[in-house]
């Protein structure tokens, strides 16, 4: 029989309308590639846009073991890391991780948006910058199509994390102005910091290096160019801190401990303020 499987970004509803047709010549594997752009056509297309990213697949008992391995080999082979759970875990975990943040942005920029309009200052927005933008920048996403399906497809599990993180942060509304709060900020602080650094989601951790470099043109170009000679490959990169005019700071990641100190020499050779976090 044909395997067919999706790309969609919630799953039990899919898996669900699969089942009902009743097919037993075709059998359906639901999948999610935690990779993506807003950009569609062929110009837009990404050899490398699977590459290291998690590719969640929903294994089903009824699907022959041949095609379900074919479909776990045909993931690796684009580069993706194939990390299987059941629907109902994944819409519960989506929900708390991409759908809730998503709404948290959306509504913290309208609140803030509608007090700078109704204000006669309009110093709200003048001094939203560095750690507002930081946190809000997925609220630039449009509704229609992408988030309009999302949350059309998992409501339940949605409101139920929201229902969670209301009970939250009304805890943490009542422990302001005392010394309660640093209880949450620690432990915020030792569950953010074990958090893989990867935009495309890594399984296992990378190995980190953290540059202090010019805020210039060209500059990580020329790290990435200097590792680059020395066959280091990095994996991912992230700004961690920046000022204009002054220093910031980029964290690289390798994926291994002995590919990052390989590029912490490159680095400190080169007359770079680098070290392991």
């Amino acid at each position: 029989g044909a395997l067919v499987t999706d790309a969609g970004s919630t799953k039990r509803r899919i898996v669900e309308a699969a089942k009902s047709t009743g097919r037993h010549d075709a059998f359906f594997v639901g999948g999610h590639p935690m990779a993506g752009s807003e950009k569609s056509g062929v110009q837009a297309a990404d050899p490398f846009l699977f590459q290291n990213a998690i590719y969640i697949l929903v294994p089903d008992d009824d699907v022959p073991e041949k095609l379900h391995h074919g479909l776990q080999e045909l993931v690796r082979t684009i580069g993706a890391r194939v990390l299987e759970l059941s629907a109902d875990t994944h819409d519960t975990v989506v929900a708390a991780i991409s759908h809730l943040p998503q709404l948290l942005a959306t509504c913290l920029v309208e609140m803030v948006g509608q007090l700078d309009e109704s204000s006669d200052e309009k110093a709200f927005l003048a001094l939203a910058a560095g750690g507002f933008r930081d946190m809000t920048r997925i609220a630039s996403s449009p509704f229609a199509p992408v988030w309009q399906d999302i949350y059309g497809t998992n409501p339940d599990r949605v409101r139920a994390m929201v229902d969670e993180y209301i009970k939250a942060l009304a805890q943490r509304a009542a422990q302001v102005g005392d010394d309660g709060l640093a209880t949450s900020f620690d432990y915020a602080n030792r569950v953010r910091d074990g958090i893989p650094r990867d935009t495309k989601g890594f399984i296992h951790r990378l190995s980190e290096v953290l540059v202090v470099c010019e805020d210039k043109p060209g500059v990580i170009a020329e790290i990435a160019t200097a590792l680059a000679q020395e066959d280091v490959n990095i994996n991912d990169i992230e700004v961690v801190k920046v000022r204009e005019g002054m220093g910031g700071t980029l964290r690289l990641g390798f994926d291994s401990d002995e590919a990052a100190g390989g590029a912490l020499r490159v680095l400190v050779r080169l007359g770079y303020e680098a070290r392991r976090p």
